[in-house]
């Protein structure tokens, strides 16, 4: 039985209030995103291009790894039986692939975000399972957040645990909350003492959490509401693995139900003080989520090979079928994509290094561009590959062709655009951020809680701010000869710019128009988030290139070519979008949309065989959970075990069963 509080569900306000106070409310380190949608075209915080030498000890350690994956690895094998083999777990601690980016002082390997993201790349074309295995654990997994908050304790701690293989996972996402934190159920309690707390709730999703050993659990205080983030071992009495998940892909991944009962997590384990829990989620999603954009590229440049390949051998009326026009076109366009993609998630790894920039617009910006793109990369190789590509690697080995992994890449791509951030959440986060100056200026006036005195009281700041941002968004020369140094590709940085300052304008002329209903008008601001993501693109493209020429890459002439095919693309869309803005059909389609909810269309559904069975099905076996107000000072409300409730040892077979770190159990 659970025994997590039940609470009222938030209303709207509250939840704005709680994801209001989660986030970062200052800008005290220059962000290229964030300048760019003021209108301000800030090439000089990405260029000059700052790329670090390769160190040895990395190099050696990106090649182990390759060699590992290419000749131990059995990503068929591990899809087909579900499971991570622990010989393969075991290995990757052995190399220290569970400490990349824990300091060396603490055992682990300490590389640098572009090191790390390299790995994530060569790891997303192998295997997404391993991907999600290795990311978890360190990207948003304790020693992340140990890292950027801990105390020199908890670092000591926990952080040479984590380096040596102690395997970790987050917990955030409940049954009834995703991505709405104000409706956050599990609850911490500090006792009577004071020396520790009583955490109760219920954790869904939690990757790795089948066979972790540590957990960053964030909970709510009843009593002031304030969330906080804690490391928890999940060897401690009330941690209890209730179900392994199971998905379309990802099929090895260890993803659990956990409910905590009582569970006492020592005061030392509060991590960077009461009520941080979010924004220390948020701060460590920001470098974490970084892993996404570099896997999926990985994934992209095995769906280019693999296009490069059959679209070059496979003939069809007399010519290979690459050499027909319409894939043809899908080839240029997936190199150009892919080069993109690597250039956009290249270029958010180094701001993250240089340490003085404020990446979280970028990091987002990569993840939802990689995610995006990547997926209609997948979906391209599956066409060109037809029947092929829907057929499992099992079958095509089976038959005596090539095993390649076009379906289950397929199955396994598709989360990337929910993990860490659905697409939607992600625009929705980049929006906020993108009318913050303009919010912080003008928000009295369409704040509809104000009265009439206080907008009146507002307009002459308000008028005084515009009177001097406003013109300049409509002069600034972007035009010939500027940015001739970048020969053929300037004419993109100098639409770039341009359409920099029209963004802006769009952008203000929204807050105008639509007022206090912006934030309900999520097809505008998601456009204009579109049309950021895509001047961001051509500009790490074009950046990209220019270094490559400028180091006498040998590649050069081809990057330059690959940027102009993508920046040629990414114009078009942008023109689109600024049209879509102001001429489209979004209200008849709310309108349409909500005549859905209100059951207007169900003779559509007529002629099924029905879902009905299923929900009575789910309806009448889930489980009564009355609440239960399990207090720090009722020692007496810890409840029964439930028999329903299976011990950890008897939850599916996980890498649970390799050795822990070190071959020692856990403490």
């Amino acid at each position: 039985m659970s025994t997590t509080p039940t609470r009222t569900a938030p209303s709207e306000k509250e939840s704005r209030q709680v994801a209001e106070a989660s986030r970062e409310t200052e800008w005290k380190a220059p962000s290229f995103l964030k300048e760019l949608f003021l209108g301000d075209f800030r090439l000089d915080l990405i260029y000059p291009y700052q790329e670090a030498p390769e160190r040895p000890e990395f190099t050696a350690f990106f090649n182990e790894l390759r060699r590992f994956l290419r000749e131990e690895v059995d990503s068929a094998e591990i899809d087909r039986s579900g499971e991570y083999p622990p010989a393969v777990i075991d290995a990757l601690r052995k190399m220290g692939a569970f400490g990349m980016k824990i300091p060396r002082e603490y055992g682990g390997l300490g590389l640098t975000q572009v090191e790390y993201d390299k790995i994530m790349r060569l790891l997303g074309s192998k295997d997404g399972n391993l991907t999600a295995l290795l990311s978890a654990h360190q990207s948003i997994g304790v020693p992340q957040p140990l890292k950027m908050f801990g105390t020199p304790e908890q670092k000591k701690k926990y952080l040479p645990r984590c380096a040596a293989g102690a395997i970790s996972a987050f917990a955030l996402t409940e049954p009834d909350v995703g991505s709405d934190p104000a409706a956050l159920q599990t609850t911490c309690e500090l006792t009577p003492e004071g020396d520790a707390y009583i955490l109760n709730g219920s954790k869904l999703w939690c990757t790795n959490g089948t066979f972790a050993e540590l957990l960053v659990v964030m909970a709510r205080n009843p009593k002031n509401q304030k969330i906080s983030a804690f490391v928890v071992e999940t060897s401690w009495e009330g941690v209890q693995v209730e179900q392994r998940c199971r998905f379309m892909g990802l099929r090895a991944l260890g993803n659990a139900v956990i409910t905590l009962t009582r569970v006492r997590v020592p005061k030392e384990n509060l991590v960077g003080g009461e009520g941080r829990g979010l924004k220390i989620a948020l701060v460590t999603l920001n470098t974490g989520r970084l892993s996404l954009p570099a896997g999926a590229t990985g994934g992209a440049k095995v769906c280019m090979e693999i296009c490069r390949r059959w679209a070059g051998s496979r003939v069809q009326w007399g010519l290979p079928v690459g050499k027909h026009e319409a894939i043809a076109h899908k080839l240029a366009d997936m190199a150009a994509t892919t080069f993109a993609m690597e250039s956009v998630s290249g270029l958010a790894d180094r701001l993250s290094d240089v340490g003085s920039y404020d990446i979280r617009l970028e990091a987002a910006a990569a993840k939802e561009f990689c995610s995006v793109q990547g997926w209609n990369l997948v979906d391209d190789t599956m066409q060109i590959r037809g029947g092929r590509g829907y057929e499992t690697e099992q079958s095509l080995g089976n038959r005596g062709e090539e095993a390649l992994p076009v379906e289950r890449n397929m199955r396994d791509f598709r989360i990337n655009r929910i993990f860490e951030g659905s697409s939607e959440i992600m625009h929705l986060f980049m929006a906020r951020e993108a009318v913050d100056v303009h919010l912080g200026v003008a928000g009295a006036v369409i704040d509809d809680a104000k009265s009439p005195q206080e907008k009146m009281k507002a307009l002459p700041q308000i008028a005084r701010f515009y009177a001097e941002w406003y013109p300049k968004k409509w002069l600034g020369w972007s035009g010939w000869p500027k940015y001739n140094e970048f020969g053929s590709l300037a004419c993109h940085l100098r639409f770039a710019e341009s359409n920099t300052r029209a963004l802006a304008r769009s952008i203000f002329h929204g807050m105008l128009v639509f007022q206090a209903k912006l934030q309900r008008k999520q097809a505008f601001l998601f456009r204009a988030v579109d049309i950021g993501l895509y001047l961001f693109a051509m500009s790490a493209c074009v950046t990209r290139a220019r270094h490559m020429k400028e180091a006498g890459h040998p590649d050069a002439h081809a990057a330059t070519e690959l940027a102009d095919l993508f920046c040629r693309n990414a114009s078009r869309q942008v023109t689109r979008l600024f049209q879509d803005m102001w001429h489209n059909d979004d209200d008849f389609k709310y309108r349409v949309g909500k005549n859905v909810l209100e059951r207007k269309y169900t003779f559509l559904e007529n002629g099924t065989a029905g879902l009905d069975l299923i929900y009575e099905r789910a309806r009448a076996s889930a489980p009564v959970q009355p609440p239960v107000e399990a207090t720090s000072e009722e020692p007496s409300a810890q409840p029964a075990q439930s028999a329903e409730k299976k011990p950890r040892a008897a939850v599916e077979a996980t890498p649970a069963k390799a050795p822990k770190a070190n071959g020692k159990p856990k403490e």
